[in-house]
């Protein structure tokens, strides 16, 4: 008996500190509906390209010049490419490969400039467009730091770091015409996928 009267009492003072009525239910289905629409959805044909102010690594480890993507791509029909990561396997054995062997054919199709963005620091992408050769072929890296590009495209991938989702595209004037996604497989967005569609 004395049990069941201590637990009685237990099971009643808990009582006191549960948030009573239904206020407390509908504040996290608010909070989460927030989230939710917060987040970009993922870019698509007909879209008008972000004004984000991007990193290009400079020769000699000079200071990161800030780059404003609509104004670098205003009046251009441009090839863009991101990649998850600078001097990873996936990345420089393929994706980036693939657009330094298509840009004579890139430039027959009108395309004036490709960029290639990741979220790696400005100096890994400087270190990563000398040494495979794509700043050679006229490709211009850029690092998009803070994912802020990445997110307003729909095309991060959380962990460890924010790191973006493979993707292509063309866009003419910062508009976006082609949309290409590694959603099915990775190969869909190199070079050649590209080229087919224009």
């Amino acid at each position: 008996i004395r049990f069941a009267l201590l637990l009685s009492a237990l099971v009643s003072s808990g009582s006191a500190f549960t948030p009573t009525g239904s206020s407390s239910a509908p504040s996290t289905q608010r909070s989460g509906a927030t989230r939710l629409n917060m987040a970009a959805d993922e870019v698509k044909v007909g879209d008008t390209l972000p004004s984000v102010v991007l990193q290009e690594g400079q020769p000699d480890y000079g200071a990161p010049k800030a780059v404003d993507l609509a104004e670098l791509i205003k009046g251009k029909k441009v090839a863009i490419f991101a990649v998850p990561g600078a001097f990873t396997p996936g990345c420089s054995k393929s994706h980036l490969p693939s657009f330094i062997d298509a840009q004579d054919e890139l430039k027959e199709k009108g395309v004036e400039m490709t960029i290639c963005i990741a979220t790696n620091d400005a100096f890994v992408m400087e270190a990563w467009g000398r040494s495979s050769g794509g700043s050679d072929a006229g490709i211009v890296f850029l690092s998009d730091p803070t994912a802020e590009l990445s997110e307003k495209l729909g095309l991060v991938m959380d962990g460890f770091m924010k790191r973006t989702k493979r993707f292509s595209l063309i866009a003419e004037d910062g508009v976006v015409t082609h949309y290409f996604s590694s959603a099915e497989q990775s190969s869909d967005t190199w070079a050649p996928a590209v080229l087919s569609k224009l």
